[in-house]
């Protein structure tokens, strides 16, 4: 295992995502993934199906570098409107079990007004720690 989630001692467990997260490995940091396909086209305008796009752009970064989701320690998702956010939580937690399947990781969401890409919804970064090679 290349991470361990950290939690004081005490706190409640946070449900989705870890406190903190120890890792030793190679540091890879993954830029701002929109919903978007490969060819830039959007699924639409379904915060769901761009949130789920975004994370496999995610995980396609990470493969290319030779990794996976348990090697995620770190998300930051920026989404244009929480209320939508929170209302597709359902398939997007389905859809990050199967595209990433690690909850045990430092979570951020913030609400921002607009994002470069006029159509994304949402745009999420991401840190890994791969094996060493």
């Amino acid at each position: 295992m290349t991470h361990q989630a950290v939690l004081p001692e005490g706190w409640p467990r946070p449900r989705g995502y870890a406190n903190g997260v120890v890792a030793t490995g190679r540091q890879l940091f993954i830029a701002g993934m929109v919903g978007w396909d490969a060819q830039g086209r959007f699924p639409g305008d379904d915060f769901g199906a761009q949130a789920r796009q975004a994370l496999q752009n995610v995980a396609e970064v990470l493969r290319a570098a030779g990794g996976s989701g348990e090697h995620v320690v770190r998300m930051t998702w920026y989404v244009t409107d929480k209320r939508e956010y929170l209302a597709a939580a359902r398939e997007i937690g389905q859809a990050f079990r199967e595209t990433i399947g690690n909850y045990a990781i430092a979570m951020t969401a913030v609400e921002v007004r607009a994002l470069i890409e006029d159509q994304a919804k949402v745009e999420i970064e991401a840190t890994a720690v791969l094996p060493q090679a």
